[in-house]
Formats: structure tokens, C-alpha cells, sequence
């Protein structure tokens, strides 16, 4: 049997790595899509083409929008990000590395892309560690989702099979996905997580991002690849 097709958006960092992964493990055939969208941390685009080719996406595309457009993030304007905050700091209130309104355009997206595949299923990897801060990174977001999703378009309303948002890394800590992501082989070298990279690709090491992936890689046991800048 042919697998399915699934759209699976790939930012190039731990998280969406895991979930192509996952994608593949439960048999579909993953669409990678990624987006240029402004972002101060540009590198993860070329992250997001390693991750692809190494985990065997069937096609990866990217989508141009420029969120400069709008700012309001640290990701897209002249803000700096906030860096060694205290994990108490991280776990209270939306940090202004929030892009506004980043998941509902990704998925907007993914909607269309998947519409013209013929595919019912996509794959976002947002988690536990991140709705606590992020709104459109929780349960509730991404339920309202799926179901304008199966209401605003033709294959929603005329297709046998309802279109679903997987969110597999939703109730795992980053150690649980790290974990995950060790079982299925994949390569965290390739990834990138940093919210203010070098120009060449290497992590800050400060920024909460990167906090929040030196804390994962040490609870689950697994030596941490990433490049970090002071070695």
C-alpha cells in the first residue's frame, strides 16, 4: 500500500525534527514545508534542509512571508532577545519571542498545501514546554484549528476522512521528545533550536531556547551535539 501523504512543518529545530520522525514511524509519506519568514535566526532554514534530506522527506518546500512586516517578536524586529533568564522567569507570562499570530499562518498554510497533496493529516511540533508561554502553542489552539480547518475547506466539507492536526510531542517534556527522538535515530546535530545564532549556524547558548534544550539533553541522559558559541 502507498502511504499516505502528510504535511509536516519543519522549522529545523528539535521539536519538528522529532515530529518528521514520528511522521514517518506511523507510515505516512511526509511533505517537509518550512518558511522564510523574516526571522532574525535564518540559519534554521538551512537546518530544516538537513533534517529533511536525512530523515527521508518525500518533498520539502518552502513558503516566503515576511513577518518584518508587522514585528512585534524579537524574531522579527529590533528587540533583543532575552537571554539567561531564570527558569521561573520562562514559565510566566508570553515571552516577546512570541511572533504574533506564527502558528495560525503556519498551519494556514499547511491547510493549502495539504488540500492540493490529496492529504488529510498534518504534523506540528508544539509541546507542554512551550504552551505555557506561547497561546497558540496549547491544546485548545490547535483543536479550533482542526475544526475551522474541516469547516473552511472543500475537502473538509466534501472529503470521507475529516482533516486532523497531529500534535505527537504535545504532552512530552523536551527530555521526553530527546528521548524519542534517540529511539527513532534521529540526528539533533542537524537541528538547530537558537533563538540568536552566529551567522554561521552555531547557538548562543543563553536564550531560553537554548536553556531549554541543554536542560533536555541533560534529564534525558543523552550527550548534547549542539555547537554552542563559547565551544
Amino acid at each position: 500500500m502507498t502511504p499516505r501523504p502528510a504535511v509536516v512543518l519543519l522549522s529545523g529545530g528539535l521539536d519538528s525534527a522529532t515530529c518528521l520522525a514520528l511522521a514517518k514511524e506511523a507510515g505516512f509519506a511526509p511533505h517537509a514545508l518550512s518558511f522564510r519568514y523574516g526571522q532574525r535566526h535564518a540559519a534554521e532554514l538551512l537546518a530544516a534542509t538537513r533534517v529533511a534530506a536525512a530523515l527521508g522527506a518525500v518533498e520539502h518546500r518552502f513558503a516566503e512571508i515576511d513577518l518584518r512586516l508587522f514585528g512585534g517578536s524579537a524574531l522579527t524586529a529590533d528587540i533583543p532577545v532575552p537571554k539567561d533568564r531564570e527558569a521561573t522567569e520562562m514559565s510566566h507570562g508570553i515571552p516577546v519571542t512570541y511572533v504574533p499570530a506564527r502558528n495560525t499562518i503556519f498551519l494556514s498554510f499547511a491547510l493549502a498545501y495539504a488540500e492540493v497533496l490529496g492529504a488529510t493529516d498534518i504534523y506540528i511540533g508544539v509541546n507542554a514546554l512551550d504552551y505555557s508561554g506561547y497561546p497558540d502553542c496549547r491544546p485548545e489552539f490547535v483543536e479550533a484549528f482542526e475544526a475551522l480547518a474541516n469547516l473552511a475547506t472543500r475537502a473538509g466539507v466534501e472529503g470521507a476522512i475529516p482533516l486532523r492536526v497531529h500534535t505527537p510531542l504535545m504532552r512530552l517534556t523536551k527530555a521526553g521528545i530527546i528521548r524519542e527522538g534517540a529511539r527513532l535515530d534521529v540526528d539533533y546535530g542537524l537541528t538547530l533550536s537558537c533563538y540568536d545564532p552566529t551567522a554561521d549556524g552555531a547557538s548562543c547558548g543563553h536564550c531560553d531556547s537554548c536553556a531549554l534544550r541543554r536542560k533536555g539533553f541533560a534529564e534525558a541522559g543523552i550527550a548534547d551535539p549542539t555547537r554552542y558559541v563559547e565551544g
